[in-house]
């Protein structure tokens, strides 16, 4: 059965938007993974460490194949072929993926917790989130997230907006 999953995506080293563009297309080169939707860009200001480089953020929507466990394997060794060093927490990195939301599960283990635990207080991942999916339903609270990002807005700019995933992930800036 085919699992629908959300992963939010970070850069905020070297070129940013190519860190964004590789991961993605190896995540749509998965066997594995089919990709529904890619977010606008988006820049943001730090979270947490503020003492580094602004942000590009996006979120992706898939179907996958994958266990939740299986989608992080992927997403971890994205980031490890893409250099992701993990020195300072929230801090500086060529690419972050975050697996926020799959299906209507709510877990959590040593390794993994989903929904992805800070996400309701992230504008970041809110704005581009409900660019792709405005009805999407928190599985912890029911609540619609939707009442969450006006509060989550602010230092969240729209960078570039793509049409499709081929569009983004060909795009040369």
């Amino acid at each position: 059965m085919m699992n629908v999953a959300y992963i939010s995506l970070g850069s905020n080293i070297g070129n940013r938007l190519e860190f964004l563009q590789e991961a993605v297309g190896l995540l749509k080169e998965t066997q594995q993974i089919e990709f529904l939707k890619v977010s606008s860009v988006y820049e943001t200001a730090p979270v947490g460490y503020v003492d580094q480089a602004a942000f590009l953020n996006i979120v992706v929507e898939l179907k996958t194949l994958f266990t939740p466990h299986e989608l992080l394997g992927k997403c971890n060794e994205i980031e490890d072929l893409l250099g992701r060093k993990r020195i300072v927490r929230w801090g500086p990195r060529t690419v972050d993926l975050d697996i926020l939301l799959y299906n209507e599960e709510n877990m959590k283990t040593e390794d993994l917790i989903i929904p992805h635990p800070r996400m309701a207080e992230r504008g970041f991942v809110l704005v581009p989130l409900m660019e792709l999916n405005p009805n999407i339903i928190d599985p912890r609270t029911k609540q619609a997230f939707s009442n969450l990002v006006h509060d989550q807005k602010e230092g969240v700019h729209l960078w570039r907006k793509f049409d499709g995933v081929d569009a983004f992930v060909h795009f040369e800036g």
